[in-house]
C-alpha cells in the first residue's frame, strides 16, 4: 500500500524568521487561506503568546473555516515549574488551535548550555508539557530540536527524549536538523534506525538549508519511513532557510509516487508560491525548481528545436502539472526555432522561411550585441515580432524631450519633463512633474496621450531596474533599463539601452505604452497612422 505524506507548513512561523520577511496579521490570514486552498495538512500560525500579531491571527483564523489543522507553536515549560501554571502553554491551549507544535531539547549540550538544567529535568519538562496539552484536547507534534546533532553526540539520551515524548502522548515525533549541517546519508540511517526501534510512533522531519541540503534531507528521511515533512513555501526561514515545500511536494508526488496533495491541487503550486512571494514582498528566484519562471525556459536553438518535436527532450515533467508553463527565450543564442515558437505563443503569424524571419533574427542578435536583453522583456520582443508582420501602428511621432532637475538647499529634488510630439497632424507640447526624471517623463507623456488613448488611465509602472553593462567605463558605461508595467489584469516588461540612463528609460517607457495599446484605436482627433517599424529601431 502506497504511503501518503503529511505536509506541515511553517511559513507563517519559521518562514517569518528569515531576514527581510515580516508579515502582518492580515498577511498571515491571506497566506493561510491560500495554503489551505493548496491542500496542506497543517498550517503553523506562530506562537500565540509571543506578540500581538500572532494573538490576532489565532483569534481571526477561526472565522475562516479552513480545512487544514491550525497549529500553535511553543516550547516546553520552564525548568522547575509546572505545566499547569506555565503561561505560554496556557496561551497555546486557549488559542483555539487544533494542534500544537512543542519544541524540546534533544541534544545534551543544549540542555546543559542553553537551558542550564539537568538531563532528567529536561525529560520532565517534555513529559509534563505534552501531557498538559493532551489533557486540553490538542493534537501534539513534538519537534525534537537539534536531534541529529544530539544523536551523534549522545544517542542514548536523544532516544530517551523521543521515548519520553511518545509515552507522554505525542502524536508525532519530528526530528529536527536545526543547524542544517547533517548529510542525507546520516539523516536516512538515523531515521531508519528509529522507525525500526519505535514502530508504533509516527515520525516527521524538519530540515534547514545551511548546506543546501534541506530538500534532499527531507526526501532522505521520507525514504527511511518519515510520514510528515515540515517546511515553508519558497524555502523561507532563518539563516539559509527551511526545506522548500515547492520542491519537496512535487518531488514526493511526481518523482517518488508518494501522494501528499490531491492531483488537482498540485497545479496550484506555482500560483501559491508566487502569491506568498508577493505578500512577503520577496523576489522569487527565476531559477527556482518547479515554480520559477525559468524552470521550464529554453534558450539554446538546438534545445528549442527538440522540445518543439517533443517536450520530454529537455523537460523532466510537464510544467502544467505544477501550474507552470514552458517558455521559449529569444536572444543572441536564438535560432529560427526559438523565434517561430515565440511567435506562435504570441499568436503572431511568422513564416520560418520568410525574409522577415531571417531579418528579425538578425535584428534581435544585433540589439542583444548592443546590450538589449529580451529574456526579461517579453513585451518589447512581442512588439518586434508584430512589427515584422506589419501589425504595429505608431502611436505618435516623437520630436524631443527636455529634463529639468532642481535641488535647493533644505528642499527635496524636483524633476520636470517637457515632451514634444505629433499625433496625426497635431503637434503637442506637454510638461509633467515627478519625484524623479522617469516619473516626470511618464507623467508628461501620459498627459499628451490620455486624450487620445484613455485606456492608459488603468496602466502604471510597477518596477524599474537599471543595470550597468560595462563597469570598466565607469559613469560613461551603457545602461540597460527594464520597466515592468501593470494594468488591472496583466503585467509586462520592456527594455531600453543607452549610454544615458534617461534615454534608456524613455525607450522602455515608450515601449510599455505601445504594448499597452496594441490593437487599440485612438479615441478622438488622431488620424490613422500607417504601420511602420517602432521606436526600438535605433
Amino acid at each position: 500500500m502506497t504511503r501518503s505524506i503529511t505536509i506541515f507548513d511553517t511559513t507563517l512561523r519559521d518562514g517569518t524568521q528569515g531576514e527581510g520577511i515580516s508579515l502582518s496579521a492580515d498577511d498571515k490570514l491571506k497566506i493561510a487561506v491560500r495554503l489551505d486552498e493548496l491542500g496542506v495538512h497543517y498550517i503553523e500560525g506562530g506562537n500565540p503568546g509571543s506578540n500581538g500579531k500572532d494573538i490576532e491571527f489565532f483569534r481571526r483564523v477561526q472565522e475562516l473555516g479552513l480545512k487544514a489543522k491550525i497549529t500553535a507553536f511553543g516550547s516546553t515549560r520552564r525548568k522547575g515549574g509546572s505545566a499547569d501554571e506555565d503561561e505560554n502553554l496556557q496561551r497555546i491551549a486557549e488559542s483555539g488551535a487544533q494542534a500544537a507544535t512543542l519544541v524540546g531539547k534533544s541534544w545534551d549540550f543544549h540542555v546543559h548550555t542553553a537551558l542550564q538544567t539537568t538531563l532528567e529535568e529536561n525529560l520532565a519538562m517534555i513529559e509534563d508539557s505534552i501531557r498538559y496539552l493532551k489533557r486540553r484536547g490538542l493534537e501534539v507534534i513534538f519537534d525534537a530540536e537539534h536531534f541529529f546533532d544530539g544523536f551523534k553526540h549522545n544517542p542514548g539520551y536523544a532516544r530517551s527524549v523521543l521515548q519520553a515524548a511518545h509515552e507522554a502522548g505525542a502524536d508525532w515525533l519530528v526530528l529536527c536538523d536545526t543547524n542544517g549541517g547533517t548529510m542525507p546519508g546520516e539523516i536516512r540511517s538515523t531515521m531508519a534506525a528509529l522507525v525500526e526501534a519505535m514502530p508504533e510512533a509516527k515520525f516527521g522531519i524538519h530540515t534547514h538549508n545551511d548546506c543546501e541540503l534541506a530538500v534532499a534531507n527531507a526526501l532522505s528521511a521520507v525514504s527511511a519511513g518519515a510520514l510528515q515533512v515540515q517546511g515553508t513555501i519558497n524555502g523561507y526561514g532563518e539563516r539559509c532557510g527551511n526545506a522548500n515545500l515547492c520542491s519537496v511536494i512535487p518531488n514526493l508526488q511526481l518523482k517518488l509516487g508518494l501522494p501528499c496533495l490531491p492531483d488537482e491541487k498540485l497545479a496550484q503550486l506555482v500560483p501559491a508560491a508566487r502569491y506568498v512571494s508577493e505578500i512577503a514582498n520577496v523576489h522569487m528566484p527565476a531559477g527556482q525548481p518547479y515554480v520559477g519562471t525559468a524552470a521550464f525556459a529554453h534558450k539554446g536553438g538546438i534545445h528549442v528545436s527538440a522540445i518543439l518535436r517533443d517536450s520530454r527532450t529537455y523537460e523532466h515533467i510537464a510544467p502544467e502539472l505544477v501550474g507552470n508553463k514552458q517558455r521559449v527565450l529569444v536572444s543572441e543564442l536564438a535560432g529560427q526555432s526559438n523565434l517561430v515558437s515565440k511567435a506562435r505563443e504570441l499568436g503572431v503569424v511568422l513564416d520560418p522561411k520568410s525574409p522577415q524571419a531571417a531579418e528579425t533574427i538578425g535584428r534581435i542578435k544585433d540589439l542583444e550585441h548592443r546590450g538589449y536583453q529580451f529574456e526579461g522583456a517579453d513585451a518589447s520582443l512581442e512588439l518586434l515580432l508584430r512589427e515584422a508582420g506589419g501589425e504595429v501602428r505608431e502611436l505618435f511621432v516623437f520630436e524631443s524631450f527636455k529634463m529639468l532637475v532642481e535641488k535647493s538647499a533644505g528642499k527635496p529634488v524636483v524633476s520636470e519633463a517637457f515632451v514634444k510630439l505629433r499625433i496625426g497632424g497635431e503637434s503637442l507640447y506637454t510638461a509633467g512633474e515627478g519625484n524623479g526624471p522617469v516619473n516626470a517623463l511618464d507623467n508628461a507623456l501620459r498627459k499628451a496621450l490620455l486624450h487620445y488613448y484613455p485606456q492608459l488611465t488603468d496602466m502604471h509602472l510597477s518596477d524599474y531596474k537599471v543595470r550597468v553593462l560595462d563597469d570598466k567605463e565607469a559613469t560613461a558605461s551603457k545602461v540597460r533599463v527594464l520597466i515592468e508595467s501593470r494594468d488591472a489584469e496583466n503585467a509586462w516588461s520592456t527594455v531600453g539601452v543607452s549610454g544615458n540612463v534617461i534615454e534608456a528609460s524613455w525607450e522602455a517607457l515608450v515601449d510599455s505604452m505601445r504594448y499597452a495599446l496594441l490593437g487599440q484605436e485612438p479615441a478622438a482627433g488622431a488620424a490613422a497612422l500607417e504601420p511602420r517599424p517602432g521606436l526600438l529601431n535605433h
